[in-house]
């Protein structure tokens, strides 16, 4: 199969990335090793250019950044080389996010796919607030040209579902993969005692605030405890600062046991959960979210949120830890749960990392999203 994938965020050599670049940085050259063809279409502020890496061709096509018309300069590009990629290399799947197709031209011997990854109406719904008018009229025009749709978890699905048709085109869950050659481990020996570890965007969505109040409970009953928080600032469009607005509620008390490393290339996280006594990560909303199962597979004790998609990935009890990511009191809880039972932190940390490697292992995803590609082309071959 030739498989085409439109991104901005296919990350270059020692780049960093998030979740659609995490997703695609394993998949595509697994693709590639499975015998099929992948492109990426990847706007770029420079000069057009194609370049291949592990046997993946990507196409950087310019984009224009001008106000009122680079959306219009932007997806007549992307169509460009469409047009011609398919008329070197007939292209059978073409995949993109959810905004990816609002003004694309709709080919009818190329199946269009959608992976949800998170929208526009899911974060408005989930951050409550209100859903921007053209950002929601290009996702409606977006989702009505694909002909199927892969949900990266069942929650995304659902709550998507509330506000734009997927029915009665076919739709799929699938799993991001791990690498889990990077993230691998399990030593306990390399654990350093009361250690915390979160790893991501400091956003009040990722839960961080609750977590920083909950160190007045977890260091009051175990005073080694200390927090490490890696991750970028964020910013709001006045250019306040996330991380001022943590400090400034972090009491001198505390202020010793929380630390801010900043962000940190994903390459270092392995060696950052393998030291952690455990992982933390309380986030409000999520489609899915890899830290989590990232941590899961260096073997480490993992609380995750019990709202979204967080029981999907970790079974209370079992593989892990659930906890109400808005109670600081219940995330300190489950930090003193684990704190306090060795035995029982060994147990869920070793079932968790057993459970990743099924169900975020390449081999198995791999197959799930060929088999989907192939129903998908061949439903439309059929039409």
């Amino acid at each position: 199969m030739h498989l085409c994938y439109l991104t901005n965020e296919y990350p270059g050599p020692g780049k960093s990335h998030g979740g659609i670049g995490s997703f695609l940085i394993v998949i595509c050259p697994a693709l590639v090793k499975a015998g099929h063809q992948v492109t990426i279409i990847n706007g770029t502020s420079g000069q057009r250019d194609i370049v291949e890496r592990d046997g993946v061709k990507i196409i950087y096509t310019p984009f224009s950044s001008k106000r009122g018309i680079a959306w219009a300069h932007n997806y007549n590009a992307v169509d460009r080389e469409i047009e011609l990629l398919h008329r070197i290399q007939p292209i059978d799947v073409i995949e993109g996010s959810e905004l990816s197709f609002a003004f694309l031209t709709k080919r009818p011997d190329i199946a269009f796919i959608i992976r949800l990854h998170g929208g526009h109406h899911f974060f408005a719904e989930g951050e409550n607030r209100k859903v921007n008018f053209w950002k929601g009229y290009q996702e409606k025009r977006s989702f009505a040209k694909a002909d199927g749709f892969i949900g990266v978890s069942n929650y995304v699905v659902r709550h998507t579902s509330n506000f734009l048709k997927i029915k009665p085109r076919p739709v799929k869950v699938i799993m991001i993969p791990i690498n889990l050659e990077m993230f691998s481990g399990g030593e306990f020996s390399a654990i350093e005692p009361y250690q915390l570890v979160f790893a991501g965007t400091l956003i009040e969505k990722k839960g961080i605030r609750q977590l920083c109040q909950a160190m007045a409970r977890v260091v009051d009953k175990f005073p080694l405890a200390r927090l490490h928080v890696y991750g970028r600032d964020w910013k709001d469009r006045s250019g306040n600062s996330y991380l001022e607005i943590l400090q400034s509620i972090i009491p001198k008390s505390l202020q010793n046991h929380i630390v801010f490393h900043g962000q940190v290339d994903q390459r270092s996280l392995p060696e950052i959960y393998s030291k952690a006594h455990c992982c933390v990560f309380p986030s409000h909303v999520e489609t899915l979210g890899l830290v989590a199962p990232e941590a899961m597979a260096m073997g480490r004790a993992v609380i995750y949120t019990s709202t979204g998609p967080g029981p999907e990935v970790i079974e209370d009890g079992v593989s892990g830890w659930l906890c109400d990511p808005h109670d600081p009191e219940d995330i300190a809880e489950k930090i003193i749960d684990v704190f306090s039972n060795d035995t029982e932190m060994k147990k869920r940390a070793c079932a968790g990392q057993e459970k990743v490697k099924h169900q975020f292992n390449i081999k198995n995803i791999l197959n799930q999203n060929l088999d989907f590609y192939t129903e998908v082309k061949n439903n439309l071959s059929q039409l």
